[in-house]
Order: structure tokens, then sequence, then C-alpha cells
């Protein structure tokens, strides 16, 4: 399965070690990860799973494919800036959010436009928004998005 993991371009070393926990679980269950290809969680969740073996997408909001972090196998410039997000959401057959901000905040939107099964990780709760399960772990969150996908 192609999971899309979603979340802050900046983040503590917290929420950096938790994203890299969900790359090698996604990676140790021979999933293959797409993000947004730049920092933050999108470097973190990229960096566990090349650790793990796994190959990892980046949908890059630039017109550079260098422009990826170096965890990122195949890098996609798009030249879109965050419309590109709409890409991120589409293209995963899940969604798992780590924390994140309004870019993540609108993937959100769209992965649950799409029906795609989303988890999220310490990320936004939506009152009156159903389909997003929060968990605790990245163990949770790889096991929710199976589940339900």
């Amino acid at each position: 399965m192609r999971v899309s993991v979603i979340g802050g371009g900046r983040v503590t070393d917290e929420q950096a070690a938790t994203a890299e926990r969900l790359g090698r679980e996604l990676a140790g269950r021979g999933h293959e990860v797409v993000c947004g290809g730049l920092g933050g969680v999108m470097e973190a969740v990229c960096r566990g799973a090349s650790a793990a073996g796994g190959h990892t997408i980046g949908i890059l909001p630039t017109e550079r494919r260098a422009d990826a972090n170096e965890y990122v196998d195949t890098a996609i410039a798009t030249g879109m800036g965050n419309a590109r997000n709409v890409l991120v959401a589409m293209n995963g057959d899940a969604v798992i959010a780590v924390d994140g901000g309004t870019g993540t905040l609108s993937e959100l939107g769209h992965a649950l436009d799409f029906g795609k099964p989303v988890a999220g990780l310490e990320t936004h709760r939506i009152d009156g928004i159903a389909g997003i399960e929060h968990v605790e772990t990245a163990e949770a969150a790889v096991e929710s998005v199976e589940r339900r996908a």
C-alpha cells in the first residue's frame, strides 16, 4: 500500500522521532511513503522509511527535484506551491497526519474528500468532521489505516 504522511515542516525533536518511527513501521510492513518531500515530518518519515529499506516519494511544491530532502527516493517537482497538497493526499491509499499547521489541515480535508482512511498523531481535531481516527503511537496509526484501507 502507498501511504501519504502529512505534517509540519518544522517539528519538535519528539515529533520528528514519532515521524521517524512511523516511517520505519510503514517500510517494515512493506508500504511506500508519499509526502511533501521537504523538512520536518516529511524528512523524518523518509529517514525512518529509508533506514528500514522502504521506498519514499516526495511531491514537492517547487520546480526543482533537487529541493527534496536527502531521504526521498523519487522526487516529483510540481511548481505548484501548496496546491500540491491535493496531490500528496490523492496519491496515498491512506493518509497519516503527524502534528501540522494549515497546510496539513488542507491535506486532511482533501484526504477526507477523496474518501481515504486517515489516522492522526497529535494533529488537528475537527469538531463535526468524521473520518480521522486519532491514535497515540506510530504502530497504531499504521494499524488504523491498514484496517480501513
